[in-house]
């Protein structure tokens, strides 16, 4: 049998070779998102010298993830967008450490006072809840609709990256989350409880604090958040 030797030609071998993409660039952002994350520096970011969490500088990049963790331990603190935003959805990927606890926070200021999405992953921990940081009539108001879901479990996927939709429009606060696609909440609150009042602020991502005395050190030794794919779809009011 005679054998047929096939030709490839080596251009566009190698261009195949260069269309696989890596496991931290294979998730696309979805239609209508802009990148607030670059996946190679903090560019368009800066971190919080005010934030009671405190200042870690332990935010690091690496094959297109943003990745924080305690320094010195026990030492949170926040990484902000430099713009501020109004009305907008962000979506992004997440993929922490058992133990640690962080957060994205909407509309804040410099200290980190904000809307905050939980993002506690951790045992009685929540993720998607709607948590008012250092803003307590935000966890006083009962508003409308759902603020937190306690079943959010059901739609994690362990040890492997999430997707996190957040929403937040109107003067008083209209905010939803999804979770791998799954609406966790839907909910208004009774009034504008952000700091002086304001309708736009920065979005944040947080590493929270720890007290390895505590009962719940809400972070664990050598602990990580890691975020990717981080975007913004701006909205416009009708």
């Amino acid at each position: 049998m005679k054998i047929k030797h096939i030709r490839i030609a080596l251009p566009a071998l190698l261009s195949s070779a260069l269309c696989i993409p890596s496991s931290a660039s294979a998730a696309e952002l979805p239609a209508g998102f802009t990148p607030l994350f670059d996946g190679r520096d903090l560019d368009g970011w800066h971190v919080s010298e005010v934030n009671h969490h405190g200042n870690t500088k332990a935010w690091t990049v690496k094959d297109g993830v943003l990745m924080v963790t305690q320094d010195p331990p026990g030492n949170g603190g926040i990484l902000l967008t430099n713009k501020k935003y109004r009305d907008f959805e962000v979506s992004l990927e997440i993929r922490p450490d058992w133990g640690c606890d962080g957060g994205l926070f909407l509309r804040s200021n410099e200290k980190g006072e904000a809307y905050q999405v939980l993002l506690d992953y951790l045992e009685g921990g929540i993720i998607g809840g709607i948590y008012g940081e250092r803003l307590p009539e935000v966890n006083q108001s009962e508003g409308t609709g759902r603020k937190v879901d306690r079943e959010w479990q059901r739609y994690w996927k362990k040890d492997a990256w999430n997707l996190v939709r957040a929403r937040i429009e109107g003067d008083v606060p209209h905010i939803q989350v999804w979770l791998n696609g799954h609406q966790l909440v839907d909910w208004t609150d009774s009034a504008n409880h952000a700091a002086g009042g304001a309708t736009e602020g920065m979005i944040a991502l947080q590493a929270h604090r720890s007290n390895p005395k505590a009962k719940n050190p809400r972070w664990v030794p050598g602990g990580y958040h890691r975020y990717r794919n981080i975007g913004i779809k701006e909205l416009t009011r009708k």
